[in-house]
């Protein structure tokens, strides 16, 4: 099944719950048979989403007696691996630390007839085909479903084939190379409209003419909205600068999350945001898809992206489940490579395009942009 959805729609529950299913129809999973591997495999790109999926599937797993092992970088492989080796029936994981697994002994993949890739488009564009490949080929062919109806197997119901779910917002070549070797006359399912914000989004987008201007205007932000607040940035530098400006500015304490800090401190600084502990969170775009915080308030874009397909995974980072948000984008008019594909969403969802954006010659001239692909979240 190839799975589309708008951004906050609860996509994590259409797996996790179908998965717990097909597993209490699966022998209980004993030191007899645990030696073969998980009954389920759930691979995200990022460690967060990797581990906000785990989180999710254990609320559920357990009170069924069902284990949950994360497999993620940036933490010991030793410990991970002795989780594998003792037995679970469902295995959350990143790509490159599976591979890893695999390839250290810790564990096979002999019994996994249930796949989820999740935000599989992402974890092409990160570079992770690969290892994905690699995961996939572990598993054994005899388990999928073949081609032809004519040459399923007459075992009298008793064969079980492998479900796959993919999720993607795009479907890159890499990702249909994926679908077309590993699914089997896949059904699309559609959830709402793709590529489109969420309707509980109210977008606000603001003009500034320099850059002082802009920090200047989020320093009042921050100071007016009502937390918590996630502030994304384009880069880790540019992270770490926005988090010194706001607490010297404000007084306010931020938590910063980007590739360059250690899985420690990502957890940490995530927790305490989660927690209430620190109201603003600095990130790149590493959180922005997929990644549910919950009650969050407001999205910020101190820098827009360079392409709009970020900008609509980071704003859906609020409006989710059914709660109102409200996502504020600074621009300036060094952004104008992106202003045609933003004035266009944003007539699309009915919001007020500032008039040097309507102005600019970015929109004057342009016919069409690079908007346009499915998003999902």
């Amino acid at each position: 099944m190839i799975g589309l959805a708008e951004t906050g729609s609860g996509k994590t529950a259409a797996f996790v719950l179908p998965m717990l299913v097909y597993i209490s129809k699966m022998p209980p999973m004993t030191s007899a048979n645990s030696a073969e591997g998980p009954y389920a495999l759930i691979m995200a790109p990022i460690r967060e989403l990797a581990q906000q999926i785990e989180t999710e599937a254990r609320k559920f797993a357990e009170p069924l007696g069902y284990r949950v092992c994360s497999v993620v970088g940036g933490l010991p492989i030793e410990a991970q691996g002795m989780a594998l080796r003792e037995g679970c029936e469902i295995v959350v994981a990143t790509p490159g630390r599976m591979i890893d697994c695999l390839d250290r002994r810790f564990c096979v993949l002999n019994q996994c007839k249930y796949l989820v890739l999740d935000e599989a488009d992402r974890m092409i564009d990160m570079g992770f085909e690969p290892q994905v490949q690699g995961v996939l080929d572990a598993i054994p062919s005899s388990n999928l479903k073949p081609e032809e109806e004519n040459d399923l197997m007459d075992t009298g119901g008793s064969t079980v084939y492998r479900q796959t779910f993919m999720f993607s917002a795009t479907m890159p070549p890499a990702v249909e190379r994926l679908a077309r070797k590993f699914l089997r006359r896949p059904v699309i399912i559609a959830v709402g409209e793709t590529g489109k914000s969420a309707d509980l989004v109210e977008q606000k987008v603001e003009f500034l003419a320099s850059e002082q201007k802009k920090k200047n205007r989020l320093s009042e932000l921050i100071r007016m909205l009502e937390p918590p607040i996630i502030v994304f940035v384009n880069t880790k530098k540019g992270c770490d600068a926005v988090s010194r400006s706001i607490e010297g500015d404000t007084g306010v304490r931020t938590a910063v999350i980007h590739s360059g800090k250690n899985q420690e401190q990502r957890e940490e600084n995530l927790s305490n945001f989660k927690s209430g502990k620190l109201g603003v969170l600095i990130a790149t775009d590493v959180l922005g898809r997929g990644i549910d915080i919950k009650g969050v308030n407001h999205v910020v874009n101190f820098e827009m992206p360079k392409q709009i397909d970020p900008y609509i995974h980071r704003i859906g980072r609020t409006g989710r489940a059914g709660r109102k948000g409200t996502a504020w984008t600074l621009v300036t008019a060094a952004d104008s490579d992106v202003f045609y594909d933003l004035k266009v969403k944003l007539e699309a969802a009915g919001a007020h395009v500032p008039s040097e954006i309507m102005k600019s010659d970015a929109v004057r001239n342009s016919s069409g942009g690079i908007f346009g692909r499915a998003i999902v979240d």
